[in-house]
């Protein structure tokens, strides 16, 4: 049986398979315990001990928090004799949740310094893609990979070797980082700059924790508050069936009875229900007509309790029959506890809230003003004109966190328009540590190179010349000339040549010198003559010792028809048209084609 490296043979020596890409919306974190003077079993047992404290960490900061598709979660797994934790989390739409694990992870590498952490998404070291604006020339993508570690709270990044070999030249793999952190740690890059800016998202955590949830009143059957009272977190799963919803999830709600829905439309109750703000946002953002089965309570209820509460109780109920109801959902795990739940009511082990118990309930309503745009605020936002009002009160629309990043990303924008500095490639941000990294850049052009652009000139191109030339060559009458004896040489140079490069001044006399004997024995076979007298054989067979081989077949190339006289230019002019002798052509042709 073939092994791994074996499957790859076809592609050729040295290739190992294709790159590992994470789907879109996912992030992958790994922790590593490197000492050198642990065991694997000793190594194992305290990844356990980290386990278990990213587990209470959890408890401790996420109590009653809600992540948008996924969790975080660390599992011990094992590959080539190392053991580490490992987790892959699907946020989504909330980019939030990806930088909140980014703050657990630093948060368990202050409690464990002997940790190191690496973290990417589909976009790869998505850390250094916020701090794009401080990172030397040296690392960008192609050598990124492995370099950024998180550990002790901090930032850290494997510096960049010469290597002979030019292929790997700047990539590292992961062994080989490893490696580096375990023999030569002191050696590693601790960059603030670069620190604050990969961080900058963490700063407002764990107020931010709480920031990112929305609580509002919706109104819904009392079955359903149940459930959501058990657990907060299934409101996500329903959300999203009812934000990617189809015409196949909706064929349960166009039942005509409604007792056969899982969550009938009956026994409504207004409760206080805990969203993410993503979450929310998708709900209210949503057209969505009135299903069938809800037709017949649907102006009672909504004149008892009110429209707000109502279209976002239906949306949300909806949402939770269609999650229940699509068969590829009946082995998740969220399934399987709200179906338990309900067979306990059904059972007659548990019973439905009395509306004193719902009485004693978290009963809150957070403000919606965050959903709202207002463009004249957004756009002194941009124009960098945002200020406080008389009372204080931040002037704005959204959140904090929003006022920031929109600030930091003009400016961001205003200083690529403004950098000299940037490529073809793209932005080049550069700082103090450029200097000491110049040597590094394979692709940077040498002085010499350098210089050469500085003395490239672009030649001074003068279209009336250029096209005044050309009808003299093609025997038409220049414009505004009356003499009919026009010469291809002129007192003016139709192609002027940068006087700085005496190179350039030779060539351009060389042209003209060529021209000039081109035209004038043009001349001596009738070519450029009107009526020249017939050619006999003697003039076929006469050779052209002026001109060089390379010179002829030149001439060859710039053949037309021949000079008019003044007399007959008023008549072309008005007839609008060449008369070209095909056949006296083709025997100036024939005859330069025999030489």
């Amino acid at each position: 049986m073939e092994g791994p490296a074996d499957r790859f043979k076809w592609f050729g020596e040295g290739f190992e398979g294709f790159p590992k890409i994470l789907p879109d919306d996912c992030v992958q974190y790994t922790l590593y315990l490197i000492d050198a003077k642990l065991s694997s079993l000793e190594v194992r047992a305290q990844l356990r001990e980290v386990q278990t404290a990213a587990t209470a960490l959890c408890k401790h900061l996420l109590k009653d928090f809600i992540w948008q598709r996924e969790e975080f979660r660390l599992e011990l797994k094992q590959e080539d004799g190392l053991s580490f934790l490992q987790g892959r989390t699907n946020f989504g739409d909330s980019v939030e949740d990806e930088w909140l694990i980014v703050y657990l992870l630093r948060e368990l590498s202050k409690q464990f310094p002997q940790t190191w952490s690496r973290v990417i998404d589909s976009d790869g070291e998505f850390l250094l893609v916020e701090a794009a604006d401080t990172l030397p020339t040296w690392l960008n993508p192609e050598v990124a990979e492995n370099r950024v570690w998180i550990s002790n709270g901090s930032l850290l990044i494997i510096p960049k070797e010469r290597r002979k070999d030019k292929a790997h030249a700047g990539s590292l793999r992961l062994d080989d980082a490893l490696s580096f952190i375990q023999d030569r740690r002191t050696d590693l890059l601790h960059l603030p700059a670069i620190e604050s800016e990969a961080f900058y998202r963490l700063r407002r955590y764990p107020a931010q924790i709480q920031d990112s949830l929305h609580q509002g009143l919706i109104t819904i059957p009392r079955k359903l508050a149940y459930v959501l009272h058990e657990k907060a977190a299934y409101i996500s799963p329903a959300v999203e069936a009812f934000y990617l919803r189809d015409p196949i999830a909706l064929r349960p709600l166009q039942s005509q009875r409604p007792s056969k829905l899982l969550f009938s439309p009956e026994d409504f109750v207004t409760v206080s229900v805990k969203f993410t703000k993503v979450g929310f946002a998708q709900l209210k953002g949503q057209d969505f007509e009135t299903p069938r089965a809800w037709t017949t309570s649907n102006t009672r209820v909504r004149d008892v309790f009110g429209q707000k509460g109502y279209e976002m109780g239906m949306k949300v109920t909806c949402g939770f029959e269609m999650l229940m109801s699509d068969p590829q959902n009946i082995d998740k795990k969220l399934v399987r506890e709200i179906n338990l739940l309900l067979e306990d009511l059904q059972a007659g082990e548990e019973h439905l809230p009395s509306d004193q118990e719902m009485s004693e309930w978290e009963c809150r309503d957070d403000d919606e003003s965050w959903l709202d745009i207002n463009f004249e605020d957004f756009e002194k936002e941009l124009s960098g004109r945002y200020g406080q009002t008389p009372l204080g009160r931040s002037a704005g629309f959204g959140d904090k966190t929003a006022h920031e990043n929109l600030r930091r990303m003009v400016s961001r924008f205003e200083k690529f328009l403004d950098d000299d500095d940037g490529a073809v490639q793209g932005a080049e941000f550069l700082d103090d540590m450029d200097n000491d990294n110049d040597s590094d850049n394979l692709d940077a052009p040498t002085s010499g190179e350098s210089e050469e652009q500085d003395n490239e000139k672009e030649p001074d191109y003068d279209e009336d010349r250029f096209a005044s030339m050309m009808k003299e060559m093609m025997g038409l009458p220049a414009t505004g000339t009356t003499d009919s004896s026009h010469t291809l040489t002129t007192n003016r140079d139709p192609f002027p040549i940068p006087r700085a490069e005496s190179d350039g001044a030779d060539e351009a006399k060389e042209i003209r010198r060529v021209m000039h004997q081109m035209e004038t024995e043009l001349r001596d076979v009738g070519a450029l003559s009107l009526e020249p007298p017939p050619i006999d054989k003697t003039i076929r067979k006469k050779p052209l010792p002026s001109l060089e081989k390379s010179d002829r077949n030149a001439a060859i190339t710039q053949i037309s028809r021949p000079h008019e006289t003044p007399q007959d230019q008023s008549s072309s002019d008005d007839e609008g048209e060449l008369d070209i002798d095909f056949k006296r052509a083709k025997e100036v042709l024939d005859q330069f084609t025999a030489i």
